[in-house]
């Protein structure tokens, strides 16, 4: 079953930020490398962002500079800060450990991220 939800999409201007913010069990969040995904229309999922259980983070070069990821332990909640949003961020933004699940089964729904011009 799915564990991990999603939320904190919306449409945004160009320039703009949101915080995308994920949530679930502790056994996963606490002790695994959690990691931002993302899939436009027409595109494989893509990797965005990793945190490790050392707070070491890695990111994709296309978003290097303007994303942040953290990690709230107490709150069970991995978090994506989006800052200076451009159009090709738009995609179905989704959570999920490192390596990427390859069962269906174990994705959300993801949240939408729609930026404009």
């Amino acid at each position: 079953q799915v564990q991990l939800v999603e939320s904190g999409g919306g449409l945004v201007q160009a320039g703009g930020s949101l915080r995308l913010s994920c949530v679930g069990p502790r056994p996963i969040t606490s002790s695994r490398t959690m990691s931002w995904y993302r899939q436009a229309p027409g595109k494989e999922r893509e990797f965005v962002a990793y945190i490790d259980t050392r707070d070491d983070t890695l990111y994709a070069d296309s978003v290097k500079g303007r994303f942040t990821i953290s990690m709230d332990n107490a709150a069970n909640t991995v978090y994506l800060q989006m800052n200076s949003l451009k159009p090709d961020d738009t995609a179905i933004y989704y959570c999920n450990v490192w390596p990427p699940p390859r069962d269906a089964t174990l994705w959300g729904q993801g949240t939408q991220v729609t930026v404009s011009l």
